[in-house]
């Protein structure tokens, strides 16, 4: 699989609404950026914050969500917002929000992805590098949890399947597999989203997450199904994990080729993944992407458009 040419967006592009998390309102913009630049959280709403590229080793472990945080600034739940521009092969762009996370929308990646398509995709002139997964690297978590990487053909791409299993409850058991492509990302996998059993809900808001969000702004099971809302596919569930593990993987840089698979993997298995990979590309001497052990170069100055 040959490197492809880096992309940005033409023009900025906005979205607006609140966290699933925190429950504060915010705006989001999307800025085009020059190439090489990679992706960069930038926090408006606070004095001297640091801006944090959106790399692997800025990553900070925190339950049910991806964390980003760099000399004391901190970003929550980016996963989708990278999905999105993972899953368009968006490689360059300057992400300013005014809040400690993104809009929760939906809880999926579609209202990143309409934004971004909405602004336009360019292609620039330097070449962006791809990471072939050189042999096969495992992560299994205590719970049984298991996440892969594994070499496969150049020509057959960057793949990923999730299998889910909640047992007897509502959610049950489902699979999602894909080849990730731009054109599949935004048919088969950015609608998918956030799901959570009603049994979790009252512990998640006692840890003051979620006081905004209501049963028509995600998923939520109870013990009949889904509740105040409806499945958009049968296996919604399934893809949205996928979704999760395009943005989770997506912080190591550079675009991958290679089988990826995850059995009820979360975002700290993932991010373990994604370490293990660039230690065991770094070990094998490839050179298709230069893989840095410590934090990746300063990002360009602060921009505020």
């Amino acid at each position: 699989m040959p490197d492809r040419i880096q992309t940005t967006i033409e023009r900025a592009a906005e979205v607006r609404g609140y966290g699933l998390f925190r429950g504060l309102d915010v705006t989001l913009r999307f800025l085009p950026a020059e190439e090489n630049h990679g992706i960069v959280f930038q926090r408006t709403d606070l004095t001297d914050a640091a801006d944090i590229p959106a790399r692997v080793e800025h990553v900070v472990p925190e339950p049910r969500r991806t964390v980003l945080s760099r000399l004391g600034t901190r970003v929550e739940v980016v996963e989708h917002v990278m999905a999105a521009l993972a899953g368009l092969q968006i490689d360059n762009c300057l992400v300013q929000l005014d809040a400690p996370e993104p809009p929760g929308c939906d809880g999926s990646a579609q209202a990143f992805s309409e934004a971004l398509l909405n602004a336009g995709i360019v292609t620039q002139s330097a070449t962006r590098p791809t990471l072939h997964v050189p042999t096969t690297i495992e992560v299994t978590t205590s719970s049984g949890a298991h996440v892969s990487a594994a070499p496969q053909p150049a020509e057959a791409g960057y793949t990923i399947g999730y299998d889910l299993d909640y047992g007897n409850s509502p959610v049950g058991r489902q699979s999602a597999s894909y080849t990730i492509t731009p054109e599949i990302f935004i048919n088969e996998i950015a609608f998918a989203r956030t799901f959570v059993l009603e049994l979790e809900v009252a512990a998640l808001r006692a840890m003051g997450f979620g006081q905004r969000t209501t049963t028509k702004d995600l998923l939520v099971f109870g013990s009949q199904g889904v509740i105040d809302n409806a499945l958009r596919c049968p296996n919604e569930c399934a893809r949205h994990k996928l979704l999760d593990c395009i943005g989770d993987f997506a912080l190591i840089g550079c675009d991958l080729a290679g089988a990826f698979h995850a059995d009820r993997s979360g975002h700290r298995a993932n991010h373990d993944l994604i370490r293990r990979l660039k230690v065991m590309a770094s070990m094998s001497g490839t050179d298709e992407v230069s893989l840095e052990s410590e934090s990746p170069p300063e990002p360009p100055q602060r921009r505020i458009a």
